[in-house]
């Protein structure tokens, strides 16, 4: 009996050390960079998508000056609207894939 209980207290530890890592992944900023930092993006610590910035330079390079913060602000804003879409859309495939699989049995943790 003492084994069980010890068993069970183990998994209780891990199930919340899980939680503050995710939580910890949630929270944390990963930056990635192109173009010589023309583009930039930020994910979670889980690559999930977060934004987008681009300059001018990478929008027109040849006249960079002729390129308005509203239009900048607005091609970011079409940008992340897109990918997060795109993203609802693939998760709602992934989840239906794996009730397909599962036979709509829920398994904690996988989705």
């Amino acid at each position: 009996m003492m084994n069980m209980m010890n068993m069970m207290k183990q998994a209780q530890n891990i199930q919340k050390k899980l939680k503050e890592a995710q939580d910890e992944l949630n929270a944390t900023e990963v930056a990635g960079e192109a173009g010589n930092g023309s583009v930039k993006v930020i994910t979670d610590g889980k690559g999930i998508f977060k934004s987008i910035k681009l300059s001018a330079e990478a929008i027109n390079p040849e006249n960079p000056s002729s390129v308005s913060e509203d239009s900048i602000e607005m091609l970011e804003d079409l940008i992340t609207a897109a990918i997060h879409s795109t993203t609802e859309k693939a998760t709602k495939q992934m989840e239906e894939k794996m009730k397909a699989v599962t036979g709509g049995f829920s398994i904690p943790g996988l989705f």
